[in-house]
C-alpha cells in the first residue's frame, strides 16, 4: 500500500464521517433546549455540507471516488451523542452532556483532518492541503465555539443541581 492510498483511506473515513455528521446534526439541534447550542448544531450543519462538497472536490483531484469505507469511530461517537439525547437528563445538563458529545465528535474530526494534511504535504498535494486546512479550521472554529456556548450552561446546571440538592434535603426533613 503506498501513502497515496493511505490518504485516500484516510480522506474515505472522513467523507464517511462527514456524512454521518450531516444525519446526526439535526438530531442533536432537536433535542438541544438551549437556542445558543440548537443555532450553532443548525449552522454547523450547513458548514458540515460544504465539507462533504470539498471533499467531493479533493477526491475529483485525486480522481478516486469518495466512497468504499465506513467511519466506525464516527459511527460510536454519533452513538454517544444518541445517548446523551436520550438520557434523562433535563435542561442545561441536558445541553451539557450533548455539548460534550458534540466536542468529542469536532476532535475527532480535528485528528483525521490532521493526520490527511500531514500525509497530502508529504506528497506534495498544495491544493489539497488547502482544501484540507479549510475544512481543519472550520472544525476548530466549531470546537471552540461549542466550549464557549458551553461556559453559561455550566454555570446553570450547577445552580440548578444545588437547588435540587437543597431541595432534597429540604424534603427528608
Amino acid at each position: 500500500m503506498s501513502l497515496r492510498d493511505v490518504l485516500v483511506d484516510e480522506l474515505r473515513d472522513l467523507y464517511s464521517a462527514e456524512n454521518q455528521l450531516v444525519k446526526a446534526l439535526p438530531k442533536m439541534a432537536k433535542g438541544s433546549e438551549h437556542p445558543e447550542v440548537k443555532a450553532l448544531f443548525t449552522q454547523h450543519l450547513e458548514q458540515t455540507r460544504g465539507q462533504v462538497d470539498r471533499l467531493k472536490q479533493v477526491f475529483q483531484q485525486l480522481e478516486e471516488k469518495p466512497t468504499g469505507e465506513f467511519c466506525k469511530g464516527m459511527e460510536g461517537l454519533v452513538a454517544e451523542g444518541s445517548e446523551q439525547l436520550e438520557s434523562e437528563e433535563e435542561g442545561a445538563a441536558k445541553d451539557i452532556g450533548i455539548a460534550g458529545a458534540a466536542l468529542r465528535i469536532e476532535h475527532y474530526e480535528i485528528a483525521g483532518y490532521t493526520a490527511a494534511i500531514a500525509i497530502a504535504k508529504t506528497l506534495g498535494e498544495r491544493e489539497i492541503v488547502s482544501m484540507l486546512t479549510e475544512t481543519l479550521n472550520e472544525e476548530a472554529e466549531a470546537s471552540r465555539k461549542i466550549l464557549n456556548a458551553s461556559k453559561p450552561l455550566l454555570k446553570e446546571a450547577n445552580v440548578q443541581a444545588e437547588e435540587d440538592d437543597s431541595e432534597d434535603e429540604e424534603s427528608e426533613k
